[in-house]
């Protein structure tokens, strides 16, 4: 597949994984992906090392932070035309800015926010930077996914701030549902949290990567010291599983149905 070098305004575009051990995570995410560092360091991204399958573009970068200060997780990204409309949007829909509008010298501008619901996505204005160079492939990005109890609340909010629509998968009362732009493909999905989920799950974005072989991917991850959640299991989107980085970074892997694919 080509190198992506420009997204569509309100389409996700690049992530990045919150750990307090950088080198750890990238053995774990370099053994199961086949990661490695994405080009020279640069100046601008000292402290935020990049990463690509082999020799390629750069898919994910790893974003160093204090233990224990904030819960290790995975963030995702959304192309917009303007940050600070964005920022204006989520205070007008309800949600709280966790990070202000910060200029990365050359490559754009980047915002962190949380929705009413508590969970935390983040937008990104490109400048020499659009964002991740593959997605879809196997070992890269291809899909983010909010889990919610309140999609009605979800729906208000997110059509204020990016302009999505959220249409149910699988008719009413399925409880999936697809966000897309105007006249435009899906970009994320949205899963309705029921009472067969525990409590203490908090509204949260999940991040999803392709692979070629979903059970094995599981495998491996048990090997390197991670867990598996959730055990792989067929859905619309493919056979998936939820898998937990031995940092306690969640994430999700799937190899994509011919569906889903097309």
């Amino acid at each position: 597949m080509p190198e992506r070098t420009s997204y569509p305004p309100g389409t996700p575009c690049w992530i990045d994984l919150g750990t307090p051990d950088v080198a750890a995570s990238r053995e774990f995410y370099g053994r199961l992906f086949g990661w490695r560092g994405a080009g020279s360091p640069d100046p601008a991204t000292g402290g935020y090392p990049m990463l690509a399958p082999g020799a390629s573009c750069p898919v994910a970068a790893l974003m160093p932070q204090v233990v224990g200060r904030q819960p290790v997780s995975w963030g995702t990204y959304v192309s917009v035309e303007d940050v600070d409309a964005v920022v204006a949007a989520v205070g007008r829909a309800g949600g709280r800015v966790l990070m202000e509008p910060m200029d990365i010298e050359g490559r754009g501008r980047a915002t962190i926010f949380a929705d009413p619901l508590g969970a935390v996505l983040g937008a990104w204005e490109p400048g020499g930077f659009a964002g991740a160079g593959l997605v879809g492939e196997p070992g890269t990005f291809c899909w983010s996914e909010l889990a919610c109890r309140d999609a009605a609340a979800a729906e208000a909010f997110y059509g204020e701030v990016f302009g999505w629509r959220a249409e149910s998968r699988g008719g009413p009362g399925s409880g999936y549902a697809e966000w897309s732009v105007p006249d435009g493909p899906p970009v994320g999905g949205m899963i309705r949290a029921d009472d067969r989920w525990p409590l203490e799950v908090a509204p949260h974005w999940m991040v999803y990567f392709a692979v070629e072989d979903c059970d094995g991917a599981a495998a491996d991850a048990l090997e390197l010291g991670g867990t598996v959640p959730v055990l792989p299991a067929d859905a619309a989107l493919g056979r998936f599983a939820v898998l937990r980085d031995p940092q306690g970074g969640m994430f999700a892997v799937v190899r994509p149905s011919e569906a889903a694919a097309g």
